[in-house]
């Protein structure tokens, strides 16, 4: 962490001041934002209390993703919206496109 100080040392001073650091054995880290995704893969995290705050510190190169603004829609949820619906195919599969792939919210939308 600090360049010449002992580690033990610091686990020491920390646990002093109330800080405990506990490292996560993470094989995988994606945070998504509203247009792409940040994939850390084997990354190092640690997760710190201090005085009641957990934070989460991530170390490592992650891959940029692009968000593909369409929902993948599943063939199985375009029957489950056809069948508690009886609309065809198409109309359910636009209802599903237009509720971001949500089969509730589709479904309430047809039966309006």
């Amino acid at each position: 962490m600090f360049p010449g100080i002992n580690p033990r040392k610091m686990q020491q001073m920390m646990k002093q001041m109330g800080i405990q650091q506990i490292e996560i054995d993470a094989v995988q880290v994606i945070i998504k934002t509203e247009d792409q995704e940040l994939v850390f893969d084997n990354p190092q995290v640690s997760k710190v209390n201090m005085m009641g705050q957990e934070t989460y510190q991530i170390v490592g190169t992650p891959i940029v993703r692009e968000m593909d603004s369409t929902p993948d829609i599943s063939q199985e949820d375009i029957d489950a919206v056809v069948e508690q619906t009886n609309v065809s195919e198409e109309d359910a599969r636009e209802a599903l496109l237009e509720s971001e792939g949500d089969i509730a919210a589709a479904i309430m939308k047809l039966q309006k």
